[in-house]
Formats: structure tokens, sequence, C-alpha cells
């Protein structure tokens, strides 16, 4: 077993677990799931062409207040209005937060999505990576055989991978790794674990100690798991993932007739060529940037997974999906802002401000944001009345999603919220729609229907459809 060296134990919903992950739990490192990704590679995808040929989703944890970054209300109440003033932006007619100078100057090539409402309250990035959100908060702390797959997992299903690097990768460690929970939504659920993400680790650093409404950033980079947790893990290292295929030979001795298992060898060896291949590892080597390029993005541990994700879809993978997450008693790292909501925003969002923003001037530069979706989201937004500890509230009913790149037109800001941004005045955006605009961008039919574990066909949209308006 590794001990995930995160931080902390408990966020708003109040569930504790020790943190530990079972080594077979461990997306391609299990020898299991990560042969049967390599088998899924050899499907041959629908013939659709998408305009993205990447995704790079960063995932706001916890819920980031809508009205206080993108859909802010200056003649609305003290209690709504809150704390910051609106600016500018390089869209006409368009104010955004004034911690967000940067972003503001990206908004003429950006779509802005200020309708996303939906009815699931709950902190698990479920219904952003799938669309569902029929779930409840607790039943989907702990992620399920029988749990609906992702979007990078119906991708690697379909067939849509690279055949050198990952497919689909979340960073910077799974969602709820900093509570010792497994969250649902990154899976490959009833498609099976051979869907799994490549999942990275982490051990971030703090400045300081602070507690879970204080803002402290963490530092560090995500994490092959093959090399292990531990920043100084060698290649040498990797002869104990070896002998763990070893071990699961022995184990599957015994179904060596099973047509599973049948021809699995030749799987297994491209499974571990995939995780030392040179392509792989120079993915995951931000020392090969250069100093100007890592200062753009910061050293915050999620800077560094988005520099990561600019050199994997560099590389030729399909899904990136980075979760900032880092709840704890001691670290505010989350966006969860129950307490002292404008004083972990203030400092929350100049780090977003520049890890956004260099990753898209990155990607501009190197004549790749034309082909790489860049979507900036969250579970859910936040109550539009500042609560009496300065918070605010849960909020599913609105919240935005900013989207850049890969076939979306540029300079949309599409829907619009009542005086308070309660509730969406037109155009609303369930999850399901947005998930089926992924999957049109990316050239897959988002009316496609998968089975699952009863052989029933589900919508891999779970009943949404693609925004045709935002589509370029």
């Amino acid at each position: 077993m590794l001990r995930i060296l995160a931080c902390g134990t408990r966020a708003c919903d109040g569930v504790t677990r020790r943190e530990l992950m079972r080594i077979g739990a461990l997306s391609l490192v299990s020898g299991i799931s990560l042969p049967r990704l390599l088998e899924a590679s050899q499907r041959t995808p629908g013939g659709r062409r998408g305009r993205a040929n990447s995704v790079i989703l960063l995932n706001l944890f916890g819920g980031p207040s809508h009205l206080d970054m993108f859909d802010l209300k200056p003649a609305a109440p003290a209690e709504i209005r809150g704390e910051f003033k609106p600016i500018a932006s390089s869209l006409p007619g368009l104010e955004i937060c004034e911690h967000l100078p940067k972003t503001a100057q990206w908004m003429h090539r950006t779509t802005l999505i200020r309708t996303v409402s939906h009815g699931y309250n709950s902190h698990n990035p479920y219904n952003v990576l799938t669309g569902f959100t029929g779930g409840n908060d607790r039943d989907n702390y702990f992620a399920k055989r029988t749990d609906h797959p992702s979007m990078g997992s119906v991708c690697q299903y379909l067939g849509i991978v690279p055949k050198d690097v990952p497919g689909y990768v979340v960073m910077p460690a799974h969602p709820g790794f900093s509570q010792g929970l497994r969250r649902a939504g990154p899976y490959g659920g009833y498609l099976g674990s051979q869907y799994d993400p490549l999942i990275t680790l982490c051990a971030p650093t703090f400045e300081k100690k602070g507690a879970f409404y204080d803002p402290v950033q963490p530092a560090g980079d995500p994490l092959l798991p093959a090399l292990d947790a531990q920043p100084d893990m060698t290649l040498a290292r990797l002869d104990g993932r070896h002998s763990l295929l070893d071990q699961i030979d022995r184990r599957l001795a015994a179904l060596a007739e099973s047509p599973d298992v049948v021809g699995m060898g030749d799987f297994k060896r491209q499974a571990m060529s995939l995780l030392v291949s040179s392509k792989t590892r120079d993915a995951f080597d931000v020392s090969q940037e250069a100093v100007a390029t890592r200062d753009r993005y910061g050293r915050s541990l999620y800077g560094s997974s988005l520099l990561v994700a600019r050199r994997l879809v560099e590389a030729g993978t399909t899904f990136v999906a980075v979760n900032w997450e880092c709840a704890a008693e001691t670290h505010g790292g989350h966006w969860d802002m129950h307490e002292n909501n404008f004083g972990m925003l203030r400092g929350h969002l100049p780090v977003l401000d520049q890890i956004t923003t260099a990753l898209l001037d990155d990607l501009d530069q190197r004549g790749l944001l034309g082909s790489t979706l860049v979507i900036v989201t969250g579970e859910m937004g936040r109550a539009p009345k500042v609560n009496a500890k300065a918070g605010r509230d849960h909020w599913p009913q609105c919240g935005f999603a900013l989207l850049a790149g890969g076939g979306v037109k540029e300079g949309l800001v599409y829907g619009s919220t009542d005086k308070h941004a309660a509730y969406p005045l037109d155009r609303p955006v369930s999850s399901g729609d947005l998930v089926a605009t992924i999957y049109e961008l990316l050239g897959v039919d988002p009316n496609l229907h998968v089975n699952d574990l009863s052989g029933r066909p589900i919508h891999v949209a779970h009943g949404g459809a693609a925004i045709r308006e935002i589509i370029a």
C-alpha cells in the first residue's frame, strides 16, 4: 500500500477517512487495468471529426462563487454584492472581478456561460466529469463500479487514445485525496476500470500552517504513480512494478483459460512501456521548461499541474482533468467557502488568474489553443446572500463555466441571471448540456449510449444536448 502525502482529513461534508490508497486501485499501475487500457486503444473511433483534439478541464473543488468572479451584481444590496468591485474586460460591455485582471484581458477570446444550473448539491465532481446529476452527496463520496463513466473514460472506451502517452490523466491526485476519500466522477464506472485515468500523486508543501478557511496555497508538482509518491524516485525503483506484475501473473494462473486473460501478456508489456516511455516521462518533467515559463505558471501545485497538462496535450493526450482541492484542517486550498469567502478569494483568485492565463498564453503561442479546449468550472456556485460568517453557502442553482479554444466561439457571454445571480433568466445549461458540448467538440456523438452493468443503454450525456450557439 502507498500512503498519499496529502493535506488533512476534512471537508465541510464532515467525512473522515484514513489517507491510504491500495496500490491495486491506482489506475495505470494495476496489472489488470492498464493492460485493458491498451486493449481499449485498439478500438476504432466512430469516424466523427471534432474541432478539439484535447481537453484541459480545471475543476474548482467546493464550488466557486460565480457572483464574486464572473457575474458581479454591483447594484444589489451589500449582503448580495459582496466586497469586490467589477473591472472592464477586453470584451466590450463585460465586467468581471477586480482580482482577475489578466483573465479580464482574455475575455474577448473566450465563451463565458453564466447559467450552469442543476440540482446536484454535492462536492463530488461527478456532475462535472459525467454530466449526471441524479446522485446524492454521501453516496458519491466513494467511487463505485456502478457509477457512470467520465468523459475521459468514454473517450478511452471509444479508442480515442494515443499510442505512446496516456490518453486520460487526472492531476494532482484523485478527487478526495486530501480527505482520504475517492470521490465519484473520474473513473470508468460500469464500463470497467480499464478505462480509468492515469491518476498522479502529489506531496504538497505549504509555506505556513493555516486553517480550513485560510487560503494557504500548496506547492509541488504532480508525480507519476509509476514512480511512487516520493519526489526523488528513480527509474531503478520500477523493478518493483515488474515484481508486482509477476505477482499478478501468478494469481491469474488459475484463470489462464479465460478469454479475458488470453493474450494479455502483450498488453502488459505495452503497459509497462507506456509508463516508462521517454515521451510520458518527458511530459511530466517540468525541469525541461525555461525558468521564465515556470515562473509564468508559478510554483503552486495547480500551476505545475496545468503546465504538465500543456505538456501532455502537446504529446498527444486527449483528456486532462485538474482538480483544485486540498481541503484540510490546516490549509484552506479549496473553494467551499462557507466562511471567509472574500478572504479566501483574495488568496485564490490571483493564483487562478495567473495559472489560467499562463496556460492560455502558452497554448496560443505554441499553436495549440485552436485544438485544445480549456474549461474552468466547478461543481456548483455559491449562495447569493452572504452569511453571518462572511461566507457563501452551497448554490447549485447557478454557476459558471469559462471555455476557450478547441472550437468554441470567442467573445461570447451565454445566458443571463436575475438581479441577485440566483437563477438563470434565460438559456439554463445543465451539467449534461456542458458534457454533451465537450463530447461534440471532441468529435464524440453526444447522443451516444453505452450499456451499464445490467445491459441497459445509458446516454453518456444524461439527457444533455450540445450547446450549438457556443460552437464556432
